[in-house]
């Protein structure tokens, strides 16, 4: 059955390269636009309008290279701060020295921290603040002499540059940090989700072989002391979480990956449908009068915590011991119920089986439900049974994270 894989890419920084590509649009304009409104102050207006043709177009053209950071590479940081670097250092040749004295701007005007932010964005604060310091050298070159607006210029771009570089290096590594909780949650409910199959499969038939084994001696107890130790070691295995994480997190994005529900397994499934099977001589089923619908892969995780607690039934109560389940249908939730009359269990046990290994209660029960966003109640007195309460709102009773599974 196909199955369909949603892919998540997160990345922070994306918003500032949208701006960095709005902002040498503006100030590419307004570079012009001051030209022309000073234009009796050109000795060679020439000059002025070759660099503001060139700026312009490569303005425009470089659109895809500041569209992000796959995109801007070092050679294009290069070229882009040297069109900056040319502008600054043409000026004296193509305004009137009165221009210069009087603290008039260079010819990219601002579009020069445009340049330097482009650094900033991709290589963090080191990077922004050597492309600042280039900056500043040919302003000062450009004036012949530091002035106090000049200072203040190069001052501003500098700790402006180097505080967005700090700003996205600190962004970069919390997007990695999430990336990596994202993954470690998605492969925590996918070994949950193993850890129920092996529990209600290949640890009871271990269980089993093992009993059977010492009742009937000779080289079956032999076959159920190993069939013991495998379980044991299973169990160690289950508990102790021995999966590894893949990393799929990059610098510039994080990309996580789970899998949805088999595209047309969408129709609502009869929960008594499947909760029949479980009546029988030791067993009683109560349900409603209509179906019980609910979505398929909740229908199926509720059943199968329902067995779970019967085969804690059997194991824990004997083989003899009866058992009530109960389903209620009520508007906002569904509610079963699975009660026996074996001995309960005592104060502390279901913690020291939890840690022993043993996790019918912890994962095949309570984990099923907790995927489901519903609750499970275990209520027991010792000498008068033992009541399980699976609760699955209807609201929001959906398929568990992770990989669906098929029964």
């Amino acid at each position: 059955m196909s199955k369909r894989e949603r892919v998540m890419t997160m990345s922070v920084e994306q918003p500032l390269w949208r701006a960095l590509t709005a902002y040498r649009v503006l100030t590419a304009l307004y570079a012009i636009g001051l030209g022309v409104a000073a234009h009796a102050q050109f000795a060679r207006p020439w000059i002025a309008i070759g660099y503001y043709a060139v700026l312009l177009l490569w303005t425009l053209a470089t659109f895809p290279k500041v569209a992000g950071a796959a995109h801007c590479t070092r050679r294009f940081l290069v070229a882009d701060l040297t069109i900056a670097l040319v502008g600054i250092l043409l000026t004296p040749f193509a305004v009137t020295h009165h221009r210069i004295t009087d603290g008039g701007p260079t010819l990219p005007s601002i579009w020069t921290a445009g340049a330097v932010l482009a650094f900033a964005i991709k290589g963090g604060w080191r990077w922004a603040a050597c492309a600042s310091t280039i900056v500043a050298c040919a302003n000062l070159v450009e004036r012949g002499a530091p002035t106090r607006d000049t200072v203040h210029n190069v001052l501003l771009v500098c700790i402006a540059s180097i505080g967005i570089g700090y700003v996205v290096e600190v962004a970069r590594a919390s997007e990695r940090t999430l990336a990596r909780a994202l993954e470690i949650e998605a492969v925590t409910r996918e070994r949950e989700r193993l850890a129920r199959d092996i529990h209600d499969g290949v640890l009871q038939v271990l269980a089993m072989v093992q009993r059977r084994g010492a009742v009937l001696g000779g080289e079956a107890a032999e076959l159920g002391r190993l069939a013991g130790e495998q379980e044991a070691a299973l169990r160690t295995l289950v508990s102790g979480g021995l999966v590894p994480v893949p990393r799929t997190s990059a610098d510039a994005g994080a990309v996580v990956r789970t899998v949805e529900e088999p595209d047309d397994a969408t129709a609502p499934v009869d929960l008594c449908a499947l909760l029949a099977p479980h009546a029988g001589a030791h067993v009683s089923l109560a349900e409603p009068g209509a179906p019980v619908l609910l979505p398929p892969a909740a229908a199926r995780e509720l059943a199968a915590a329902v067995g779970a607690a019967l085969d804690n039934v059997r194991r824990h109560a004997g083989e003899d011991a009866r058992a009530w389940i109960l389903v209620e249908d009520e508007p906002g939730e569904v509610v079963v119920t699975v009660r026996d009359d074996g001995p309960g269990i005592p104060e502390g046990r279901l913690a020291q089986a939890e840690g022993e290994g043993r996790l019918g209660v912890a994962q095949s029960i309570r984990g099923r439900l907790r995927d489901l966003g519903g609750s499970a109640e275990l209520v027991s007195v010792q000498g008068q049974g033992t009541e399980v309460e699976l609760t699955v709102p209807r609201a929001r009773s959906k398929a568990p994270r992770g990989k669906a599974e098929k029964r």
